[in-house]
């Protein structure tokens, strides 16, 4: 005994060809391959069971992806294969804020009349607070931020270390 049918996946031939585009890519992301090839199986008939099959995962990740695609139709191809946006807290500060701190990192702590040679997460957030850069920022998310790799201090110009 079967249950209901599953909404029919129609596919035009520009939303095929970029869905073969994609799977033929070699930087497209394997998440969006998979995701392509579910989509071309199932615009060829097979049910979601055969369809699982064949790329050995699940039913459930089947419906998921052909459900996304039915309430994305008025999306972009790429975009109709993308994850769904997920809820949480914003960023605390913008992107230009952390520009604003590394430029500031960059300078030497004399300049801004630091009796230090050396910024230190501590005197850099006291910094951009007394700057208005930010209202307030712990020492230890500066800290982090620094220490992740995506920013590194400078103890003097990177242009004056290039050109000397």
């Amino acid at each position: 005994m079967s249950g209901p049918k599953s909404p029919e996946i129609n596919l035009d031939d520009d939303q095929r060809q970029q869905l073969l585009t994609l799977v033929g890519a070699h930087k497209t992301s394997q998440q969006i391959v998979f995701r392509a090839k579910i989509i071309l199986l199932l615009s060829q008939g097979l049910n979601t069971t055969e369809v699982a099959a064949r790329l050995q995962t699940t039913r459930v990740t089947v419906r998921l992806w052909r459900q996304h695609w039915i309430e994305r139709q008025h999306c972009p191809v790429r975009e109709r294969l993308q994850d769904a946006q997920r809820a949480g807290a914003p960023p605390t500060f913008t992107a230009e804020q952390w520009c604003q701190i590394m430029a500031l990192a960059c300078q030497p702590p004399q300049l801004s009349d630091r009796p230090i040679t050396h910024w230190t997460p501590r005197e850099l957030a006291d910094e951009a607070q007394k700057r208005r850069i930010v209202e307030s920022i712990s020492e230890r998310h500066l800290g982090r931020f620094l220490k992740s790799g995506r920013f590194k201090t400078a103890s003097e110009s990177l242009l004056a270390k290039r050109f000397a």
